[in-house]
């Protein structure tokens, strides 16, 4: 079950070297120049659980195996986009196949790094972004009408249904709103077929100067009004000094986050905040080998969060032993947890919870 999210932006906005410290590779060339990144670089990260680490000593496991997500660094769009500028077309078919987009917008002052609009302005930065992502949607959306329109005229039901669908979200998209701000209730999950970039969810990602990390900037507070406003997540980070984080040992991180005044790592926040922005759970299984994460969507039920193992695990599905984390914490582990009555046995229409820790019944 793979998830991803794409990194988007202006050029010279931080976008590689964000990339680079998520992946902990120079995997994409950061550049002082548009368009270093030219061809779309992929890389799987590590999610940070703290309860993975919690449930392994609990149940004396030899390793742990997190659960990862995925990321896309695309090449940095710029004004006109739309229009084939600056090899728009090619970049907005990269962001057509990502699952979310973390859109990273430059809020710090330097004259040595240009930037292409001259000034710095990430509430601009972002609207001309989303602007060129609508007037792509809406191309597209225009180009599949007149045939929809005549199938429609043929009494097809199928394109009648796709004409009431896409009148609404055109309409949106013309008066300069996002298309998911057009889908007819109840249509979600048919206007995500029809894979319009600005329907995918957004997470801002404020890249700030290493002095603003810890609280911010004015640039970022404009950033977080803005984000509010749509309902959209923000992120602060100084990708200069992730850059930094990434290439030290990992027991020396946290001793130099602190003395930097922050608590955590911003990456560490983007990963966790791009894993919800996908609506993405987590359920564990502890045994004596490994202690191990595991990604499902919100509103999975047991048979097919057991597929996510191995699909002979669905097909067979019997039930599964479940004990929510802080029971199996409490409890210290699974043998207190049955005498205690913290174990359940869950069958087929039971929906895992985030946390749960189980053991799959099952036969093939």
């Amino acid at each position: 079950m793979g998830f991803n999210c794409g990194i988007v932006g202006l050029p010279n906005v931080g976008k590689s070297t964000l990339f680079n410290a998520l992946t902990e590779t120079a995997a994409a060339q950061a550049a002082n120049y548009p368009f270093c990144t030219i061809e779309p670089n992929v890389g799987r990260v590590a999610v940070p659980d703290a309860r993975l680490d919690t449930l392994a000593r609990i149940g004396k496991s030899q390793k742990t195996v997190p659960t990862s997500l995925e990321f896309v660094d695309i090449a940095g769009l710029v004004r006109g986009a739309s229009r084939g500028e600056g090899l728009g077309n090619q970049f907005l078919g990269n962001i057509r196949e990502v699952d979310a987009i973390i859109h990273v917008l430059r809020c710090f002052e330097d004259g040595d790094i240009t930037h292409v609009e001259g000034s710095v302005d990430p509430v601009r930065d972002a609207e001309i972004i989303e602007t060129e992502l609508m007037l792509a949607d809406l191309e597209s959306l225009e180009k599949r009408e007149p045939q929809l329109t005549k199938r429609a005229r043929g009494n097809d039901r199928e394109a009648q249904a796709q004409l009431a669908l896409i009148g609404p979200i055109m309409e949106a998209l013309r008066e300069g709103r996002p298309a998911r701000t057009g889908v007819p209730k109840g249509e979600e999950k048919a206007a995500e077929r029809l894979q319009l970039m600005t329907t995918k969810p957004v997470l801002y990602v404020c890249n700030v100067e290493e002095a603003s990390a810890a609280t911010g900037n004015a640039h970022s507070e404009a950033v977080r009004r803005r984000a509010e406003a749509e309902g959209a997540g923000v992120v602060v980070v100084s990708a200069a000094i992730e850059a930094e984080v990434s290439q030290l040992p990992q027991e020396d991180r946290a001793e130099f986050l602190d003395g930097l005044g922050l608590s955590d790592s911003g990456l560490d926040r983007v990963i966790a905040a791009g894993y919800r922005l996908l609506g993405l759970r987590t359920y564990f299984t502890v045994g004596p080998k490994e202690a191990r994460a595991w990604t499902i969507i919100a509103g999975t039920k047991a048979p097919q969060a057991a597929a996510v193992i191995h699909n002979d695990f669905e097909r067979g599905f019997i039930a599964c032993e479940t004990i929510a984390f802080d029971d199996y914490v409490a409890c210290e582990g699974e043998a207190r947890a049955k005498e205690t009555g913290k174990l359940r046995i869950e069958g087929k229409e039971y929906v895992v919870q985030d946390g749960d820790v189980l053991l799959f019944r099952f036969n093939v």
